[in-house]
């Protein structure tokens, strides 16, 4: 009970701290609105917890769940989707939250796990929780985990560079950590049910446990998130969805232009050339460009761009009598950063930028 108490204390103040300094962060964007929010939620979640054990001696029933679960919706969303704005309809996410955390106050429903299913007092309640629960934790986690992966492949169709923030590599993982986490608390939840081991503090104690290592997780990674450029965005809706895929002639025609234009402007050597730009410069639509690339040249603008690249570095290491260093080489031929230029080098080619130079240079 005491580690219990510690817990959920050091939890209200470490949310209230990442809420206090989302709300000072510079040019708030409304994905940091909802996070700024999401934390206030969780140190009302942890203070609640902490003032049961001071007039019940042990936590009342638990939404956390419900919460974060819709939490994780509308922030993934805010980051992911174009467009995306703040309206009072999002409210409703948090009802079912509010509902069952105020009823839980009223009933005076403890946070035990093992008694769900046994026929007494309350069962309704406890019941419509746990299957409330469990449904949202499908529909939100499914939702959230498949516009995190859409705009990640996404992401390669739009631009030759992904800076770290705009990868959002975090968030899947984190997503992922808090779908497995709520699969293990299901699961120990239902084995207690099924024991009947209906005094057991272990749901508790796993759960606030948990959910302060998410939040931790949150306060870290949300404050480092920079604006995602809606360019980078996927729209709301795609207005060219339901237009014919373009034949086979048409398809090679485009093909061939698009290789004269790498060939002949060396547009790769822009290290901010994007699709946007690509499409304004050919005056072709982004959408026939992005079914061109996947379909006739086998490759997403991410990958083309780079594949350009990264044989004009090859180039430039192969001429014994240029005397650039390998990190000036990269930038000559349009990486922005060195840690991306040495990574996708060794991911085209197999070996590192040096190691390449001193093969070549051997022969």
């Amino acid at each position: 009970m005491q580690y219990m108490n510690t817990l959920v204390w050091i939890g209200f103040c470490q949310a209230m701290f990442a809420a206090i300094l989302m709300f000072n962060k510079n040019e708030q964007t409304v994905s940091d609105k909802i996070l700024s929010a999401w934390l206030v939620l969780l140190a009302i979640e942890f203070l609640t917890a902490g003032m049961d054990y001071q007039f019940y001696k042990t936590p009342l029933l638990s939404g956390s769940h419900l919460l974060s679960n819709a939490a994780f919706y509308l922030y993934v969303r805010s980051l992911t989707r174009s467009g995306f704005r703040l309206k009072y309809v999002h409210l409703v996410h948090l009802v079912p939250f509010l509902l069952f955390k105020v009823l839980a106050y009223i009933i005076k429903a403890p946070f035990m796990v093992g008694d769900y299913l046994v026929y007494q007092e309350n069962y309704l309640f406890r019941f419509s929780f746990a299957m409330v629960s469990l449904v949202s934790w499908l529909i939100y986690s499914s939702l959230s985990l498949t516009m995190v992966y859409h705009y990640r492949s996404n992401l390669q169709n739009e631009t030759s560079r992904i800076e770290a923030n705009e990868n959002i590599r975090w968030l899947m993982f984190v997503t992922i950590i808090y779908a497995v986490y709520c699969f293990i608390t299901y699961i120990i939840s239902f084995t207690l049910i099924i024991k009947g081991d209906y005094e057991s503090t272990l749901p508790g104690i796993f759960n606030y446990s948990i959910l302060l290592v998410l939040l931790y997780a949150l306060s870290f990674y949300g404050l480092r998130q920079k604006h995602i450029p809606e360019a980078l965005q996927i729209p709301n809706e795609k207005k060219n969805s339901k237009k014919p895929l373009l034949d086979d002639r048409t398809r090679k025609e485009i093909g061939k232009q698009v290789l004269a234009y790498f060939q002949e402007k060396q547009a790769y050597l822009n290290p901010d050339l994007s699709m946007n730009i690509l499409s304004s410069d050919m005056q072709i639509p982004k959408h026939q460009l992005t079914e061109v690339l996947n379909t006739e040249l086998g490759k997403n603008f991410f990958r083309l761009v780079n594949s350009y690249r990264i044989e004009a570095v090859k180039k430039m290491l192969a001429d014994t009598t240029l005397h650039y260093s390998i990190e000036a080489i990269g930038y000559d031929c349009g990486f922005s950063n060195k840690s991306s230029f040495y990574k996708i080098f060794k991911e085209t080619v197999g070996e590192t930028p040096s190691a390449y130079k001193k093969r070549i240079s051997a022969l």
